[in-house]
């Protein structure tokens, strides 16, 4: 099972995450695209760091809202949500290639992950953006206990798909992340992320917040490293997998 966290999401003197703490913990970095955190001096100094740890490094392009971190949505044409996409990933392939690296993979960031998954269309934007441009490489979606649809979608496209569960978020019995406005939504102790993620691995299973087991076919989980207590969290993490 490979760990996958955001990062990059710094921006001139704004500083956010860990992640020079966070890299050597994981297998995946989404780093940020310029559009809702992140600027070039960012996106160069991420790239490296994830060069230097062995990183997988995947471009995490979103809405263009820094104000709101990406996490509102903003309504598009389908042209539009596609040059956006298209725009944010060729400037990460450009940045990796400066270093002699390439992008391995495409994960949306915040609202437009979201809408992506809540919206066909806009799920179909994406994925005929990666196919006419010619991305052989997949793009990261929401694991849930039913994504034959999307599935179809990017097959017809010639689209890889990667399904990503989350370390730190409670699940409904439909196989829905539960909404964070909804207590017990997001998971802090440690154990019960380290828990949930190793019964993923071993069980291929997930407990919901309502206390029913249900399958869930992953191939990566999300981590979050925004603070020492998670750092910390992610280190332990990490050290269970490998047991």
């Amino acid at each position: 099972m490979k760990l996958n966290c955001d990062l990059g999401e710094s921006y001139g003197i704004w500083q956010i995450g860990r992640d020079d703490a966070v890299m050597p913990h994981i297998d995946m970095a989404n780093i940020a695209c310029g559009f809702h955190a992140s600027d070039p001096d960012v996106m160069a100094q991420t790239i490296q760091s994830a060069i230097k740890h062995n990183v997988v490094i995947g471009a995490h392009p979103g809405y263009q809202d820094k104000q709101g971190f990406g996490r509102r949505s903003i309504p598009h044409t389908h042209d539009e949500l596609k040059h956006l996409f298209i725009y944010q990933v060729g400037a990460m392939q450009g940045m990796c290639r400066l270093f002699g690296a390439e992008i391995g993979y495409i994960k949306p960031h915040g609202a437009l992950y979201n809408d992506m998954m809540a919206n066909e269309a806009v799920f179909l934007a994406l994925v005929e953006a990666m196919a006419q441009a010619n991305m052989r490489i997949p793009l990261m979606i929401l694991a849930r206990s039913d994504n034959q649809t999307y599935q179809a979608i990017a097959d017809q496209h010639g689209v890889e798909l990667l399904f990503e569960a989350f370390a730190d978020r409670a699940y409904t019995v439909e196989g829905q992340l539960v909404a964070r406005s909804i207590e017990g939504a997001v998971y802090h102790d440690a154990d019960t992320i380290i828990r949930q993620v190793k019964q993923l691995v071993e069980k291929g299973t997930i407990t919901t917040l309502e206390g029913v087991d249900i399958p869930l076919h992953a191939d990566t989980v999300c981590v979050h490293g925004d603070n020492d207590e998670s750092v910390a969290t992610i280190a332990q993490l990490r050290e269970a997998l490998g047991e």
